[in-house]
């Protein structure tokens, strides 16, 4: 159960967000995370390892009765039903992601003992927010569309939670405007630069799909055994792009515009961003999975890096980490933000 919460970002793009509060839940079906009958099931499986410039699979998209909502309002009240007591923790996924693949997680951060009061954002060209043809897909947009959220849903301070793309957003948010935020959670993002390289493969991977499929099955199927991206049959992988497709007339989509993610990715393709990183004072865990896209020596630099960083490593997890494994994620954020919010 998800309650949605339309809102606008920095220059007045349509953003939903879904507060996974317990006290603020709709009924089932209602929010991210809901499964449609035309739709597989999502299947929890060990991802398995794969080279760090290869397209990890995104989260579940949401219903397509969610997309064609109205215009958002310019701000949103804070939630009147929370808990006095809440901790407010804003989730980010990652590229080509949506909110609703959080929700595993989520509603374990919302309804354990941290009493947090969890909420995901569908970022700009992901999920039920807004594609604009023209943009921008910038990281300056990104960043700005988080604090205007973080302002506007009145969470501030409130702890970031990011995931690969999301993650990069949260901290290079987190140093900007320290004021905003408490906490930082970093889910398998690199710091270093992925390289020209990557940025290509990724353009002939695209390129690359069958598009439109026929049924959600035949995503799946694609995506979980016949994408040559596929070293093993992996039922997980197929499962998550199932979740990020739309029915149109002639067949079955991605929710997002490819080129806006190629454009999204362009930064940490050819940028590092370890001075930003330096310059989080906020208390800062790295989280990795064994078999993820973020390597131990390069996270635990990391953690070097920041001025108060700590370590978690997810065993027998890959880059989505968090879905594929929400009881062990959970075990290892939720008291890092324990400690964090009360020290």
């Amino acid at each position: 159960m998800a309650r949605r919460l339309d809102v606008t970002g920095a220059d007045g793009i349509r953003l939903v967000a879904w507060d996974f509060t317990a006290e603020g839940g709709l009924r089932e079906g209602a929010g991210p995370g809901a499964r449609t009958p035309a739709r597989p099931p999502v299947g929890i499986a060990r991802q398995p390892s794969a080279p760090e410039d290869r397209p990890a699979a995104p989260a579940p998209a949401a219903p397509s009765s969610v997309s064609s909502a109205p215009a958002a309002p310019s701000s949103v009240p804070s939630d009147p039903s929370a808990p006095a007591d809440t901790a407010p923790v804003l989730l980010l996924h990652g590229l080509m992601g949506h909110a609703g693949h959080w929700a595993p997680a989520a509603r374990l951060l919302a309804e354990g003992p941290g009493r947090h009061r969890v909420i995901a954002l569908d970022q700009r060209g992901h999920g039920a927010a807004a594609k604009p043809p023209g943009g921008p897909f910038t990281r300056e947009a990104y960043v700005a569309d988080a604090a205007a959220v973080i302002e506007r849903l009145g969470l501030a301070p409130v702890t970031l939670v990011g995931h690969s793309m999301g993650a990069l957003t949260a901290w290079q948010l987190a140093a900007e405007r320290p004021d905003l935020v408490d906490a930082l959670v970093i889910c398998d993002m690199r710091a270093s630069a992925l390289g020209a390289a990557s940025q290509r493969a990724w353009q002939d991977w695209f390129a690359g799909w069958p598009a439109p499929f026929p049924s959600p099955e035949a995503v799946h199927r694609w995506f979980g055994a016949d994408d040559p991206w596929v070293e093993t049959p992996n039922p997980a992988r197929g499962a998550f792009f199932a979740e990020v497709m739309t029915e149109r007339p002639d067949g079955w989509h991605p929710v997002f515009d490819p080129a806006q993610m190629l454009t999204s990715r362009e930064t940490w393709v050819h940028d590092a961003h370890w001075d930003s990183l330096a310059q989080v004072r906020c208390p800062t865990l790295v989280v990795r999975g064994l078999d993820g896209e973020l390597g131990r020596a390069e996270a635990q630099e990391m953690v070097r890096v920041l001025p108060r960083g700590a370590y978690a490593e997810i065993p027998d997890a890959g880059h989505l980490l968090h879905y594929t494994h929400p009881e062990a994620w959970a075990e290892a954020v939720a008291p890092f933000l324990t400690g964090a919010l009360t020290t």
